[in-house]
């Protein structure tokens, strides 16, 4: 897959971490578009459907899990690969998040080296 024709769904609250994600996965040829809460993901997704989805689980309103189960719930969306960014990686979170519908999970502070490695995973698995 032509990184160049790859967008990627940056759901973010926190600036700072959105900015490291967008500089690290445009610097590898990707297109990032960014959200800051649920309703404005849903909002752009409600016209487009990005590549992959990386999506922070603690977001103001409805929470990342939420978001998770509800973008899975629907059949023009369910296939995107969505990968779980937290930073309070409790017990039982990971599986909570792949019962949710998350394909991945990693924790913060983001190892951006790991990043590019499972979006590049999930993205090649996607079109396998």
């Amino acid at each position: 897959m032509n990184s160049k024709s790859v967008e990627i769904l940056v759901i973010e609250d926190q600036a700072l971490n959105r900015k490291v994600v967008r500089i690290v996965l445009e610097s590898e040829g990707y297109r990032v578009v960014e959200s800051v809460n649920a309703s404005e993901a849903l909002s752009y997704l409600e016209t487009s459907i990005p590549s992959l989805i990386l999506m922070d689980i603690a977001l103001p309103g409805k929470s990342g899990e939420e978001l998770t189960r509800l973008i899975k719930s629907k059949s023009n969306l369910c296939r995107i690969p969505i990968i779980a960014l937290t930073a309070a990686a409790m017990s039982g979170d990971r599986e909570r998040l792949l019962q949710a519908g998350c394909d991945d999970y990693l924790s913060k502070p983001i190892n951006t080296h790991i990043l590019v490695e499972r979006v590049k995973y999930h993205l090649e698995k996607k079109t396998t």
